[in-house]
């Protein structure tokens, strides 16, 4: 454990049911997917998720989950292998508090300390958008989409 109460943490056992309760703000549930779906997710693509608790002190306050080296466009590109943000969610009685920023700094940390060099996210175009938060933290558009979302990355340098 380390100095600050606030960490990632594997789901486990002992803390499935507090990630699964975690419920974004009703006005936010257009934007990203419930915890539940991100697990199966994870689940079926183990080989590139990385799902986390995100948790102070003794109380689970959010969920995130990264993909690590992803082929994000083989057939184009078999050399473009991505890593970046895949889901945040925050419970709506947490917001505004600084998980978000806790949650996406660790993740771009642990892709960091992975050897990575930019962290990618995108994001639904809709009201309540989470772009000036992720644009907030130094991501930029990068002109491309995936399906219907905006791609943005974060430089990071050199690992």
């Amino acid at each position: 454990m380390t100095d600050s109460p606030l960490r990632l943490v594997p789901v486990t056992p002992d803390n499935f049911d507090a990630v699964c309760a975690v419920r974004v703000h009703p006005r936010q549930e257009h934007l990203v997917s419930p915890v539940m779906k991100s697990l199966a997710e994870a689940y079926v693509h183990g080989e590139t998720a990385w799902p986390r608790a995100v948790v102070d002190g003794d109380e689970v306050v959010g969920f995130v989950m990264a993909f690590m080296d992803y082929r994000w466009n083989p057939a184009k590109d078999p050399e473009d292998i991505r890593s970046g943000l895949w889901r945040l969610n925050i419970a709506a009685d947490r917001q505004g508090r600084g998980y978000g920023r806790f949650a996406v700094e660790a993740v771009t940390e642990e892709i960091r300390r992975r050897g990575a060099e930019r962290v990618y996210v995108t994001w639904k175009p809709a009201q309540d958008s989470p772009e000036p938060f992720y644009l907030g933290l130094g991501f930029r558009r990068t002109g491309e989409l995936s399906d219907d979302e905006p791609v943005a990355v974060l430089d990071l340098g050199p690992a």
